[in-house]
């Protein structure tokens, strides 16, 4: 498991910690937001798409995205210049 994905798991635990103390009122949204260590709204941003598609709803897209640093293999290799010959 590659670190990124490890912390994405994480950040699920600790959101589905958060958004429980939240449902309970054992936590208000300026706490559980605290803890997830975001703002207020991104809090409220959070609940309303966990709300609306679970925790999928909440992955990171960009960890599935392809690289875009990563060079493409050359399409043609370098040729030679051929010698100039005079007529």
């Amino acid at each position: 498991m590659r670190p990124a994905e490890w912390l994405q798991e994480v950040r699920m635990k600790r959101f589905e910690e958060a958004y429980d103390g939240w449902v309970e009122k054992r936590l208000s949204q300026e706490e559980a937001a605290r803890i997830l260590g975001v703002s207020d709204r991104t809090f409220r941003r959070y609940v309303e798409r966990y709300d609306d598609g679970g925790l999928e709803a909440l992955d990171d897209k960009r960890l599935s995205q392809t690289l875009h640093r990563k060079g493409s293999p050359p399409t043609s290799t370098p040729s030679t210049p051929s010698p100039i010959t005079r007529s």
